[in-house]
């Protein structure tokens, strides 16, 4: 196999903080690679690294002559009013007949093509954002956390289509099952170095959990053997008949060395609340409807939740999965019916309208003691460190921790209180596997109701004793295990793969032909035109943004607010650039076909 890139000596740090310490590694052509390490390992500054968008303070990263590379974006790169097509045309250059073709995989078809794509859910959106990686037709794929907010359906439809990738992928993802699912081998990133294992993310677990206890087990037998010679020294040094034994086995004590435990900081340990196990109804829905006065998401709600559930709430995006949170945690006020708790139900929520309204002036400890009163400070201590802030960043104010930071700080105070109830949005998203892992057997010991989403496999698989589907405007229990519902969900799609693959063979033989043919061949003059129009749209697009940026870098505003413009103006200039030069070569090329 081909090598696309090779990491070797690299260095790298911020400050007091190393990220890279002589790591090494290096990935090859055809393989998928699942990509783990702590959060704050220094996973996404290896991600720009290789992207070419940050240095390393030294060592050396070789590139294939031949790669090219696909990076999933976090941020958007979508125009004002642009439709899902014209975006995939003006991103890949591609004609509407092949750009539709591919989203087809993410069964991205009629008014989610044609429609505006700010109209899109966010998963809709990575879908769309993915289609467009796969026209550039990239050999190495690199995805990090794509599976974030990503509902069930979407997660399997980039499984089978990673599943059917025939090129490289470096994945960075806490979701084991999707990992599991799409890799076959594993990075692991800890204390600045790079491991690779030549299987999947729960072996190379499995194997950093055999060598963690095998260097404990040697490191006790090593401390236990210096104990013992610190004692024979001890009562033997003064004596003269012993004393060149005492002397011998100093030297003996000299030469033993424990060995570095490999792995980051012990694992994240995690205590849920504590409280008295009920029984009965915990949770009563009757002629229950919600949404929003404009639009009735679900209607005539009959559901019934005992005390001590796990209940994972499942359902595809957009068909209200939160707004039922939010309905019964009473953010938002049902249509018609009522929600009824049982008696003294006490409910934490973690969802993300709770952790934006967080008292700026506190600090982290000042906000996990008001949290955990009556707790001992070193309880807290210890929640707040599963939680990742430890040492200096407990006396952070809250006004500076980023959106990941304020959401794990919530879910530490819940875990400090004394809720029988916990409502739990997404509660894994900015956990790594450690964590989540400390989590789920957190939650499998607690002795109150749980009430979740998560779109980690894994996780719900673990936590849920049973399954609240919403679906077609209905909010009921779903009758089986969760693996039968991934199953079902598994078998839908496949049946849409079916369809779809049928539906290409009825095509005439002319078109089969004309798709299956090289792209230079099958470019017209009437392509090249339609490409040269769809850029000219584009720039003009460019042209109105890079105008309006300008006119607000006039305004007055912050530093950030500022930095943030500037940033963008560059991207938008940049962008603009990008497209007069393949303007510019679309009109040698059709001077070039007459």
């Amino acid at each position: 196999m081909g090598i696309l890139f090779q990491i070797t000596d690299a260095h790298k740090s911020y400050g007091d903080q190393v990220l890279l310490d002589g790591a090494d590694a290096t990935i090859s052509d055809n393989t998928k690679v699942g990509f783990v390490g702590r959060n704050g390992a220094g996973k996404s500054t290896l991600l720009r690294v290789l992207l070419g968008e940050e240095e390393l303070d030294s060592g050396e990263v070789v590139r294939h002559p031949s790669l090219r590379l696909g990076y999933l974006r976090q941020h958007d790169p979508f125009l004002p009013g642009e439709t899902a097509i014209e975006y995939l045309m003006r991103d890949s250059g591609q004609p509407d007949w092949r750009c539709g073709e591919v989203a087809g995989q993410f069964e991205l078809k009629g008014a989610y093509l044609g429609g505006p794509v700010a109209k899109l859910s966010g998963g809709w959106q990575t879908r769309l954002k993915l289609a467009a990686l796969l026209l550039h037709e990239p050999n190495l794929l690199m995805l990090d956390e794509p599976t974030n907010f990503l509902d069930l359906r979407t997660q399997i439809l980039l499984e089978h289509f990673l599943r059917d990738f025939r090129e490289a992928c470096l994945i960075v993802s806490h979701d084991r099952a999707f990992l599991n699912a799409t890799c076959t081998h594993t990075l692991g990133l800890s204390r600045g170095k790079l491991t690779s294992f030549p299987g999947k993310v729960d072996a190379y677990l499995e194997f950093v959990r055999e060598n963690r206890e095998r260097d404990e087990r040697a490191n006790a037998a090593i401390m236990a053997k210096r104990r013992h010679l610190e004692d024979f020294i001890a009562r033997n040094k003064a004596r003269a008949a012993t004393a060149g034994l005492a002397q011998s086995k100093a030297k003996a004590l000299e030469k033993l060395e424990t060995v570095e435990v490999i792995g980051d900081e012990p694992t994240a340990h995690i205590r849920a609340p504590r409280v008295e196990p009920r029984k009965g109804i915990v949770l009563r829905c009757r002629d229950l409807s919600i949404g929003y006065p404009e639009r009735v998401i679900a209607s005539d709600t009959q559901l019934e939740l005992d005390h001590g559930s796990r209940a994972a709430v499942v359902g595809d995006n957009g068909q209200g999965k939160t707004t039922f949170l939010r309905t019964i945690c009473d953010s938002l006020k049902p249509l018609a019916g009522e929600v009824k708790w049982g008696h003294g139900c006490k409910i934490g929520v973690y969802a993300q309208h709770v952790y934006t309204s967080l008292p700026e002036r506190d600090t982290v400890l000042d906000y996990l003691q008001s949290k955990g009163k009556g707790r001992k400070i070193q309880e807290i201590l210890e929640v707040a460190g599963a939680l990742l802030f430890r040492g200096s960043h407990t006396e952070k104010p809250i006004s500076v921790l980023s959106g990941g930071e304020r959401a794990r700080l919530v879910l530490a105070g819940l875990l400090l209180g004394d809720y029988n109830v916990l409502i739990l949005d997404e509660p894994g998203n900015h956990l790594d596997v450690d964590t989540v892992e400390a989590l789920v057997e957190a939650l499998k010991e607690y002795q109150g109701t749980v009430i979740f989403t998560s779109h980690d496999r894994h996780f719900t698989k673990q936590v849920a004793t049973c399954m609240v589907e919403v679906r077609d405007g209905r909010v009921a229990l779903y009758p089986g295990k969760y693996d039968d519902y991934v199953y079902r969900v598994n078998k839908e799609i496949e049946a849409g793969e079916r369809e779809a693959a049928a539906e290409r063979v009825k095509l005439p033989p002319a078109v089969l032909k004309a798709r299956s043919a090289p792209k230079a061949a099958r470019r017209g003059p009437d392509d090249i035109r339609s490409e040269m129009e769809a850029l000219e749209r584009t720039i003009a697009q460019l042209d109105e943004k890079r105008h309006a940026l300008d006119a607000k870098l006039s305004e007055p505003a912050d530093a950030d607010e500022l930095q943030r413009l500037c940033d963008e103006l560059a991207e938008v200039a940049d962008a603009h650039d990008a497209a007069e030069q393949k303007w510019l070569k679309l009109q040698g090329e059709l001077e070039a076909a007459g």
